[in-house]
C-alpha cells in the first residue's frame, strides 16, 4: 500500500473522530450548559432567558453554531425555509441540519481528496470537488425532497378536504367549524395545517392574515388559489358554499387530469427500457439459436 493510501486512511480516521466529537461531546456541553441555565432561572426567576435560534429553540453547541457563523445567511434563510416546507420536524431541525452539513461536507472532502489522489487531474480535482459539494449540500437535498413529498400528499387531500368541508357547510355549520370539524376528523398533512390555522385565529390573527400564512406555509399553488377564492369571497359576500364545491370539482377534474397526462406517458418512458433491456434480450433468444448454428456450420466447412 501506497504512503498517500496511508496518509488517507489517518486522515479519515481523525475527521470522523472530530466529527463525532463536535455532534455528541458539544450537544452534551450545551445541554449541560443549559441546566446550568434552568438552575439559576430557578434562583433569579425575572432573568432573561438566552438568545434563542431561528426555531424558536436554544441555539446549538459545536458543529451548528461554527457553521451558522461561517455560512452565509441567505443559504441559512433558505434552509430554515426548506425545513418549514417540510413541516417542521421536530427531530430534524435547521441547527441539526447545519451540523450534518458540516460533518458531511469534512467526510466529502476528505473522501475527495483520497479520490483526486487516486485520478490524474484535472479530472481527479474535479470528482474530488463533486464528492465533497455532494456531502455538503445532501442534508438539504433530502430536506428538499421531503418537503416536495409533503406538497403532493397535501395537494392530494385538498379535494377530499373541499369536499367534507363543502358538506359541513351545507349542513349549516360555519366556514370555521367546518374547517375545525375537518381538522380533527381528519389526517395527514393538510389537517395537521388546518390545524394550526385555526390555532393561528383563536390566538388572534386575523381571518386573513392565517389563510394567506397557511398558503405561504405549505407553498401548493392549489391551496393557494383556494385561500385567495375564500378571501375574495368573505371581502364580496359569496355564499362560501357554492365557492367550496366549485374549488372542489375544480380540483378534482384537475386530478383526474393529471393522471389521464400521466398514463400517457408512461409508453413514452417504456421505449428506452424497452430497446435498452428487453429487446437486446429478446434478440439473444430468438436470434442466438440461429447464430450458434450458422457458426458450427461455417466452422464445419473450414
Amino acid at each position: 500500500m501506497q504512503p498517500q493510501a496511508y496518509l488517507g486512511i489517518v486522515l479519515l480516521v481523525a475527521g470522523i473522530g472530530v466529527l463525532l466529537w463536535f455532534a455528541f461531546g458539544g450537544a452534551t456541553m450545551t445541554r449541560r450548559q443549559m441546566l446550568a441555565n434552568l438552575r439559576r432561572q430557578l434562583d433569579k426567576p425575572k432573568q432573561n432567558p438566552g438568545p434563542t435560534s431561528l426555531t424558536g429553540e436554544k441555539k446549538a453547541g459545536g458543529l451548528a453554531v461554527t457553521m451558522r457563523r461561517v455560512l452565509p445567511a441567505p443559504l441559512i434563510g433558505s434552509i430554515t425555509k426548506l425545513w418549514a416546507g417540510a413541516g417542521r420536524p421536530e427531530n430534524n431541525t435547521p441547527d441539526r441540519i447545519l451540523a450534518n452539513m458540516g460533518m458531511l461536507g469534512l467526510v466529502g472532502a476528505v473522501v475527495g481528496v483520497l479520490v483526486s489522489r487516486q485520478v490524474q487531474p484535472p479530472l481527479g480535482v474535479l470528482v474530488g470537488i463533486a464528492v465533497c459539494l455532494l456531502g455538503f449540500f445532501l442534508p438539504m437535498v433530502r430536506l428538499q425532497s421531503a418537503g416536495k413529498d409533503r406538497k403532493e400528499a397535501i395537494k392530494r387531500q385538498l379535494p377530499d378536504t373541499l369536499d367534507q368541508m363543502s358538506i359541513a357547510v351545507n349542513a349549516g355549520l360555519g366556514f370555521d367549524a367546518a374547517m375545525m370539524r375537518v381538522a380533527k376528523n381528519g389526517k395527514g398533512e393538510l389537517a395537521n395545517e388546518l390545524v394550526r390555522t385555526l390555532q393561528d385565529i383563536s390566538v388572534g390573527l386575523t381571518r386573513r392574515a392565517a389563510y394567506e400564512d397557511l398558503a405561504e406555509r405549505t407553498g401548493v399553488e392549489t391551496l393557494r388559489r383556494f385561500v385567495r377564492s375564500i378571501i375574495q369571497a368573505e371581502a364580496y359576500g359569496i355564499a362560501l358554499s357554492d365557492v367550496l364545491q366549485a374549488q372542489a370539482d375544480e380540483l378534482r377534474m384537475e386530478r383526474r387530469q393529471y393522471a389521464e397526462r400521466k398514463a400517457m406517458e408512461i409508453p413514452v418512458k417504456v421505449v428506452f427500457p424497452l430497446i435498452l433491456f428487453i429487446m437486446p434480450a429478446m434478440f439473444i433468444v430468438v436470434m442466438g439459436p440461429g447464430v450458434i448454428g450458422i457458426i458450427h456450420s461455417f466452422a464445419g466447412i473450414g
